[in-house]
């Protein structure tokens, strides 16, 4: 299989889900036009990121498909991964990643990690997913993790080993500057981590991070798609918003793990007796 995927890196309006839902639905057009099977927007990317108190107000349904309308319309002929805050039929709230297709909303990922350190405050307005599974979609199967579960080793191993192709990360990344940095180092951290994942793994990784300024944080996007070799594909602007393009390609995953079977001799039951063992002695 081969299909081309665009990355929408996009600034989002805090707390107006109708404005941002047009936005989403102008950008999707635009990646139609192009010729993209799917389209990817940033994390929480549905509502803003710095919500606070306002995070109960704009949490999303299943039953509110009309104000989703615009989105579930364009999803017929294109795949569209959009962030967003959800309401659980329990009523618990979660940072989630939307999956749209063949207009009908097909698939949830909810954040497994809400970060509540440093400048991060997710966990007091966010319930934590419970679970990481691999999915089938138009353009194969694949997987989704939200910013900080990209930074917990196991969730992308996990991910790959359930058959996903690509794992998308999608993020709201707020830009860290260092006196004297001459250049992002928030930006090569993460490149440099999504190089190690792709390598590893022989799994494209996409990420898909936001841009603009809320509340005196700002975001610094530099979406990028890396390859299963680990090479850098294509990599959007720092602090501008930009729609940009890569093709995905099959082969360029059956390559890598022919050309080295690290993934393919890798034993998920060791792993998984390891864990097990560890557990009992460790943590019981």
């Amino acid at each position: 299989m081969k299909y081309k995927i665009a990355l929408a890196q996009i600034d989002s309006v805090i707390g107006d889900v109708k404005t941002n839902v047009r936005k989403h639905a102008q950008f999707v057009r635009k990646a139609k036009k192009a010729g993209a099977s799917l389209v990817v927007f940033p994390e929480l990317s549905l509502s803003g990121y710095s919500l606070k108190d306002l995070t109960w107000d704009v949490a999303l349904r299943k039953v509110d498909r009309d104000l989703l309308k615009a989105l579930i319309d364009e999803s017929g002929d294109i795949s569209i991964l959009a962030g967003a805050v959800e309401e659980s039929p329990e009523f618990g709230i979660h940072n989630a990643a939307l999956l749209f297709e063949r207009k009908n909303l097909a698939t949830v990922h909810r954040k497994i990690y809400p970060p509540t350190y440093g400048m991060f405050e997710e966990l007091r307005y966010f319930s934590g997913g419970k679970s990481v599974r691999s999915f089938d979609s138009i353009v194969g199967r694949v997987g989704v993790l939200i910013c900080e579960d990209l930074w917990h080793l196991p969730l992308p191993y996990l991910l790959a080993k359930d058959g996903a192709r690509v794992i998308f990360g999608m993020a709201a990344s707020p830009a860290r500057l260092a006196a004297g940095e001459k250049e992002l180092q928030i930006a090569r951290v993460n490149t440099d981590q999504h190089k190690a994942y792709a390598r590893l793994l022989s799994t494209y990784i996409v990420f898909c991070n936001r841009v603009g300024v809320e509340d005196g944080i700002s975001f610094w996007g530099g979406s990028e798609v890396i390859s299963p070799s680990g090479d850098v594909i294509i990599q959007a602007k720092l602090f501008d918003e930009e729609m940009v393009f890569a093709v995905i390609d099959e082969n360029e995953i059956r390559r890598a793990r022919r050309f080295s079977r690290h993934f393919l001799d890798d034993d998920v039951h060791l792993v998984s007796r390891e864990l097990r063992r560890m557990s009992r002695e460790k943590y019981s």
